[in-house]
């Protein structure tokens, strides 16, 4: 991988490297990056032997790919379809639903508005254990903390589609809720340290900070343009895994309830830099590599262009 400045390049790599390392090398993960980064807005459709090149980049190897894919195949995220030789992927329906829930909390703008209120959930004493951990689990993707046994809250914004969400669990009669109460100040840092960790994640945030703040101190948009797009990808790529890892175990709490100084307001503005830094060569990267059942990937949806508040559209040419 070359770039117009050593030094960038060099750091990304550097990145790779580590990534590479990673025992185990968790193939399905990045995978599951891979189609909803790149592959879900661009018509969630691609050749086997494009997503085993695109793995390959990271150092997981052709027999790793089938594995994991296989994987997502069995757990419904993706159908397969074969015509020849040929394997294609494609996102199941259910697949496409949960990376348009994970793309809306990891692309969206951070809630900036509360008025104190909170919502509590408490699990029927009745439940068996593996539905009760199935459920808190369920309720913790929907950023709930548990405050004591059983006992679930998270703020309660504006727009809140808690009881939505809630009625999706399929577990009426298993919960109930209190949607809206009020917690009284001097409580809310008990009850925010009871529910999660924040140490344990901003020292996350921060180590997601030192890995990519020496790339986007280096690298203006022009080092990344004028890299070579399996550069930019890798990067683009490596950034948004690391970041995602994160970003789905934050609670999202509003900023009253955040420490000063969050790390996870530094780690948002640094993935958004860097992400538009290397946005447009990598996706010209995807359009020149990946092929799918009816040729070239599709142009991406519109809807990519509002990822973190607003991405470049006017130099790109797929």
């Amino acid at each position: 991988m070359d770039s117009c400045r050593t030094q960038p390049a060099a750091q990304i790599q550097a990145i790779l490297t580590g990534f590479r390392r990673q025992q185990p090398l968790r193939a399905g993960s990045l995978l599951v990056t891979i189609l909803g980064d790149a592959i879900a807005p661009r018509g969630g459709s691609i050749a086997l032997a494009s997503l085993i090149a695109l793995a390959r980049l990271f150092g997981i190897n052709e027999r790793l790919a089938r594995t994991a894919v296989g994987r997502l195949a069995n757990d419904d995220w993706v159908t397969s379809i074969r015509s020849g030789r040929s394997s294609y992927y494609t996102l199941s329906a259910n697949g496409r639903g949960r990376f348009a829930e994970a793309t809306h909390r990891i692309y969206s703008a951070p809630i900036d508005s509360w008025n104190g209120a909170w919502t509590l959930v408490i699990l029927s004493g009745t439940l068996e254990r593996k539905a009760r951990e199935k459920l808190s689990d369920e309720l913790r993707w929907l950023n709930f903390g548990e405050a004591s046994s059983g006992v679930f809250a998270r703020p309660t914004h504006a727009a809140d589609t808690v009881r939505e969400e809630l009625a999706q669990l399929g577990a009426n009669n298993q919960l109930i809720v209190f949607q809206g109460g009020a917690v009284e100040r001097e409580s809310e840092a008990t009850l925010v340290a009871r529910c999660w960790d924040l140490a344990e994640l901003a020292r996350r945030y921060r180590r997601f900070i030192a890995m990519f703040e020496p790339v986007d101190q280096a690298a203006t948009v022009a080092d990344i343009s004028g890299a070579v797009g399996e550069t930019a990808y890798v990067l683009r790529t490596l950034l948004l895994h690391e970041y995602r890892k994160i970003y789905l175990r934050d609670p999202l709490l509003p900023n009253r309830l955040l420490p000063a100084g969050w790390a996870g307001a530094d780690a948002l503005e640094l993935c958004r830099r860097l992400y538009i830094k290397a946005f447009q060569i990598s996706e010209r990267y995807l359009s020149e590599s990946v092929q799918t059942m009816s040729g070239r990937l599709p142009p991406p949806s519109p809807d990519i262009y509002q990822r973190f508040g607003g991405l470049p559209t006017s130099s790109l040419r797929l």
